[in-house]
């Protein structure tokens, strides 16, 4: 018998530039409370809503800085919900705490050991280990 698909429950956003508009969600991932953090790759910045919908809080702005994204692909959080995020096209992972502030950085662009070319998306282990595609070098790299 095949199995049925899921009931529809709800949908948000729409195409722009405002608060809970999109421009290419890239990845979505969810906190210990539920809440819903989605990569939204073209406005260069990560968005925040409570599993509803309702628009929480954003953060990021196209750039190099800490803070700053060239196209975040990837989203993901830890078991103390800070938030990953692949940025793309700076070719490194950035670390937030779950309010938005910059906590880390590493990776640069190149093919070496912690080096990275268009990282796509990452996951958060159990024990705190990231693993992270490394989508043009072909390859998942683990950090500990």
């Amino acid at each position: 018998m095949p199995e049925q698909p899921p009931n529809f429950i709800t949908k948000w956003g729409s195409k722009g530039e405002g608060d809970g508009q999109f421009f290419s969600p890239g990845a979505v991932a969810l906190d210990s409370s539920d809440n819903v953090y989605v990569a939204d790759q073209l406005n260069h910045r990560i968005q925040k809503f409570d599993s509803d919908g309702t628009f929480i809080s954003k953060w990021g702005s196209k750039g190099q800085g800490d803070g700053q994204f060239i196209s975040p692909s990837g989203v993901a959080l830890d078991s103390y919900d800070n938030v990953y995020v692949a940025d793309t096209f700076n070719h490194r992972i950035q670390k937030f705490d779950s309010d938005g502030t910059f906590i880390s950085k590493w990776g640069s662009k190149g093919e070496g050991d912690g080096h990275f070319i268009h990282p796509q998306g990452e996951a958060v282990d159990s024990s705190g280990n990231v693993y992270v595609a490394d989508g043009s070098n072909n390859r998942i790299q683990k950090f500990g």
